[in-house]
């Protein structure tokens, strides 16, 4: 996977070998609840945990199907451990979670990776909600939980798009860290923010292999380039601001040789050459569905690499902004924003009663919540453009 993102070294190794005996010893005298355990970060984030042999290790997730392969995937690679393994097929913000947390509860790290991640889930006023009650308000639900439980630690996953956002989600996630610092003086609170997850379910790099699969033309941006990690590199990132992360840090991977912008197109070349395809340009999606038929036959894969027009594209990416406190010191590869207990408890209460007062009614507009947005981070970059990531092959 590395050669595909245009790199050959993998990001943490040092860090990771430098406090391996550390992450053991505490890992294995601990307990751990991890919040969105079946998801790609989740569950990276759980291989982490269970290959250091934990105390008690249960997972949530809404996906069932997901949580299956997850136990598959462990049994396969690491067997079995001493400890409490379970896995839980629940939503977080239901009565039945609720019950979950009564019924127990008690774990030392609670870790939340449970997200609404795609710039797509703006598109509607409906959708957009749920992000907002997934990344803000089951986060702030989970936190106080946690803090009432007596947990030692609360880690959740941020995003390199909260650093100034230009689009809903990145924005979503920013309001959350302003939430996260209102609850670090009754729980201690880390976070972190990193680069896309290559290949992750969901991504543009996994619908790749879809595509393949299903003999479909790829599409990718011409114009876009990112930062990719690959998942156990978010795994080991997460584990590390979790147990080593001070109140309030956000971790982050430091920009070096071995991290560098890479564009979509140039890995769907890399991609397909490895799968022994050379790409063929194609002018239109037309071209490339017709295409698809013929030319794999002749060992060649239809390609369309087009510029972005859509909503909530950044032009590039950042995991700090410039008022930020860093600390680049204390890790090889891992960056530290410090942040003091420092946010505006006005404009907390204001998002939570507008939000509230709009489900109340059962009615709202996009243009309503963008508005609290703006209200909430006024330099808030968000340009609609009309157009969105479902209107395009």
């Amino acid at each position: 996977m590395l050669s595909l993102i245009g790199r050959e070294k993998e990001l943490f190794t040092n860090d990771i070998i430098k406090y391996e005996s550390e992450l053991k010893s505490i890992v294995s005298s601990a307990s751990f609840l991890v919040l969105g355990g079946a998801g790609s970060i989740g569950q990276a984030v759980t291989k982490e945990i269970f290959k250091r042999n934990p105390k008690k290790l249960h997972v949530v997730d809404i996906s069932e199907n997901n949580m299956v392969e997850l136990v598959r995937d462990i049994r396969s690679s690491f067997g079995y451990i001493n400890g409490d393994f379970q896995t839980f097929a629940l939503d977080i913000g239901s009565i039945e979670y609720d019950a979950f947390i009564k019924a127990d509860g008690k774990y030392d790290y609670v870790l939340n990776l449970s997200a609404l991640k795609h710039v797509r889930s703006e598109k509607d006023p409906f959708t957009l909600m749920r992000m907002i009650d997934v990344n803000v308000f089951n986060t702030e639900k989970t936190m106080l939980q946690a803090a009432e439980k007596g947990s030692k630690k609360y880690f959740c996953v941020s995003t390199d798009k909260a650093a100034n956002p230009v689009n809903m989600m990145g924005a979503s996630k920013r309001i959350m860290e302003m939430f996260l610092m209102r609850r670090s003086a009754d729980i201690t609170i880390s976070t972190a923010r990193f680069a896309n997850v290559a290949f992750s379910d969901g991504s543009l790099l996994h619908s790749f292999n879809q595509r393949i699969q299903k003999r479909q033309p790829i599409v990718a941006p011409k114009d876009i380039k990112r930062y990719f990690v690959t998942p156990q590199e978010s795994g080991e990132l997460c584990l590390m601001s979790c147990i080593f992360g001070e109140n309030r840090d956000i971790f982050f991977p430091k920009l070096s040789e071995s991290l560098h912008l890479i564009t979509f197109a140039d890995i769907a070349v890399k991609y397909l050459e490895d799968l022994g395809y050379e790409p063929y340009l194609c002018a239109s999606e037309d071209e490339a569905r017709e295409l698809v038929t013929t030319l794999p036959q002749q060992g060649k894969w239809p390609c369309l690499f087009v510029g972005s027009d859509t909503t909530g594209e950044k032009d590039f990416e950042e995991f700090f902004t410039d008022n930020e406190t860093l600390d680049m010191e204390r890790f090889g590869n891992l960056g530290v924003i410090k942040n003091d207990a420092i946010y505006d408890a006005g404009l907390i209460a204001l998002f939570e009663n507008e939000i509230s007062e709009m489900k109340s009614v059962k009615a709202w507009k996009k243009e309503q919540i963008v508005k609290l947005f703006f209200k909430i981070l006024p330099d808030f970059g968000h340009k609609e453009t009309g157009k969105y990531l479902d209107s395009k092959m």
